[in-house]
């Protein structure tokens, strides 16, 4: 990535503005263990002390990797938080009338959306916390996000960076390489996020910067069928801060 350390510098400038401009104390984060979530907890870590950044760890029962979850606090020596919401996605599930079926995409939505009430729910109990979104620009072009799930949060630093720019300022924030480098996953299927998809977020990168790459056309189809995600929830993000050095991307 070009310019990596202006990108950075930027970002963690934005977020130390955003902060003021919204009377904000502390970050709240929620730690997955992959590259998203460490390089945004990193980068608040340095733009407000990581005495400021709180990190919240959120199993459904139990989960596989949440070692690295934990390994990534320590590191960076943010304080964490355990919230299992398996409790609640099961007390749902016998709340619903027993003529619904539970589908795959209850399965999916339903704990990303309690791991959003559980952000929230930690912020609420911290004076001046502000909810991190830890999307990045690939999913949002293909709508592999969920609403009110992992779509919402008052503040979005990597929104506008692809994947391979998000790996990038991992390395360069000294993350460890494991982390930054883990495929993706959702940490609830047991499938990484290009399994589910279908196509590399490499090839999203491609097709968005070209309109040419492998799988186009189901990029396009993704891409057509989840615009409207991106009307609904829009939390700010540092586009402009660093468009001088990002090609403008929709």
């Amino acid at each position: 990535m070009d310019n990596a350390q202006i990108v950075l510098d930027n970002i963690i400038s934005w977020i130390r503005d955003f902060f003021r401009a919204t009377a904000g104390k502390r970050a709240v984060v929620g730690i997955s263990g992959g590259k998203d979530s460490s390089v945004v907890a990193a980068m608040c870590a340095k733009a407000l002390g990581k005495e400021n950044v709180t990190g919240v760890l959120m199993p459904n029962g139990t989960q596989s990797d949440i070692e690295d979850s934990k390994r990534l606090c320590a590191h960076i020596g943010i304080k964490p938080y355990t919230v299992n919401i398996k409790a609640a996605y099961d007390g749902i599930v016998s709340a619903l009338p027993s003529e619904l079926q539970i589908t795959p995409q209850f399965k999916t939505n339903t704990p990303s959306r309690l791991r959003m009430v559980s952000l929230y729910a930690v912020a609420a109990c911290l004076d001046g916390a502000r909810i991190a979104n830890t999307g990045n620009y690939d999913e949002g072009f293909v709508g592999y996000t969920t609403i009110y799930g992992d779509l919402a949060g008052d503040f979005a630093p990597l929104r506008c960076l692809h994947v391979s720019e998000v790996v990038a300022l991992g390395d360069l924030l000294g993350l460890p390489y494991d982390l930054t480098h883990k495929a993706p996953s959702d940490g609830m299927c047991g499938k990484t996020d290009e399994d589910n998809l279908g196509f590399t977020y490499h090839d999203v990168e491609l097709f968005s910067q070209t309109g040419n790459a492998p799988n186009a056309a189901q990029i396009q189809a993704k891409h057509n069928a989840n615009v409207f995600k991106r009307t609904l929830i829009n939390p700010p993000s540092p586009y402009e801060r660093i468009a001088e050095y990002l090609t403008k991307r929709s």
